[in-house]
């Protein structure tokens, strides 16, 4: 079997938000095979992964055989070296991968799970992000095994520290939010908070001192990702659990970040971290270093598998719900997720009716002279 061609687009969602997710938002990747098989799967970046896929991965991937997953993650990756590693150009090559990972299960007839070793689990827990105070209400008493703040949307970036008072006044406010969230969930179930990257180093040492009685799992991503020294020092002295990595790539990267005991509990995506390829390296990594690995939006087709297979405790975090055109996508029932038996990842698609985005205009125009 050999790869005839590698498709990409941008499928349209009518309720996806109107920010950076959309304009940079999740694209759909085909391999097709000269045995009449595609494989689907999903990576990051809007149009500009959507290039990196047409001008440079299709072309190195051509005739190739798509069962050697390993061996291709390694060329995109090498041959992607000069401008890639990170951001844009792993969302893509994320994609890529998970197509291949569906490919080969369709090829085995065997369901993703099975290839990485066979299901400890048939229905996983699960947590729900809630963005405001009604979602946590509207979400509240339904079975999940936790609930997530995110804090930067519920309270706001960080104030101008310049002022005691406004510092002050930052971690009074966040303490409120979750105060309120403790009380109306009891504390039977886990509590998380996510500042999603906004905060220094002292904002994140008070805030997770005012939070310790509350019993929080974690603290996601207090400080900006490439903080490498703050959260070494903030690991160190925080009463709470530091978890990270949703913004991370790659398997080498998180090495570092368990090696140096940067994170507690490492969070990958494995849309945007390099594939299921890359989260199966991670898994690996977080046992080696007696980490937890708790992938975000664990609960959509692409990384379930992973957690039925490898995760010893698994904690399936709600995805993204305006992605309608993914089709297979289990729903969450009772606080639970199951895991799906069909061939490869589980997604189907219908390429007759899939609506996708057109390409952007080039709005390039001369000067004038």
């Amino acid at each position: 079997m050999k790869i005839t061609n590698v498709r990409a687009c941008q499928p349209y969602c009518e309720s996806s938000p109107p920010d950076w997710r959309t304009d940079l938002g999740q694209i759909l990747i085909a391999v097709d095979t000269d045995a009449g098989l595609t494989g689907y799967g999903v990576g990051g970046g809007g149009f500009a992964s959507i290039h990196v896929v047409q001008t440079v991965l299709r072309d190195m991937l051509l005739g190739l055989d798509p069962l050697e997953i390993e061996t291709l993650w390694e060329r995109m990756y090498r041959r992607t070296l000069a401008y890639g590693q990170k951001g844009l150009v792993l969302m893509a090559i994320s994609g890529v991968d998970l197509a291949l990972w569906d490919l080969k299960g369709r090829a085995e007839s065997l369901p993703v799970s099975e290839l990485l070793g066979g299901r400890r689990h048939e229905r996983l827990p699960t947590y729900v992000t809630v963005w405001n105070d009604g979602q946590l209400r509207e979400v509240a008493g339904r079975g999940h095994r936790g609930y997530k703040l995110h804090l930067e949307a519920m309270v706001g970036g960080e104030s101008d520290q310049s002022s005691d008072a406004a510092a002050a006044d930052f971690v009074d406010r966040v303490e409120s939010r979750v105060a309120a969230a403790r009380e109306l969930l009891g504390h039977e179930v886990e509590l998380m908070a996510d500042a999603w990257m906004q905060w220094s180093l002292p904002t994140a040492l008070s805030v997770a001192e005012r939070l310790a009685p509350y019993h929080l799992s974690w603290l996601e991503e207090p400080l900006p990702i490439d903080d490498l020294a703050g959260y070494r020092e903030l690991v160190d002295k925080s009463p709470l659990p530091i978890a990270g990595g949703e913004h991370e790539y790659t398997a080498a990267a998180f090495e570092h970040l368990a090696s140096e005991r940067l994170h507690e509990v490492l969070q990958p995506d494995v849309c945007w971290c390099g594939g299921l390829t890359q989260l199966v390296r991670i898994y690996e990594i977080g046992a080696e270093h007696g980490l937890r690995v708790c992938p975000h939006r664990g609960a959509e087709l692409w990384s379930l598998h992973a957690l039925a297979a490898l995760d010893p405790q698994p904690l399936a975090e709600s995805g993204r719900g305006w992605m309608t055109w993914v089709k297979g996508q289990p729903e969450m029932e009772g606080g639970e997720i199951a895991v799906p038996d069909s061939p490869g990842i589980g997604i189907h698609v219908d390429e007759d009716r899939l609506a996708v985005l057109p390409a952007p205009a080039n709005h390039w125009t001369a000067r004038a002279r």
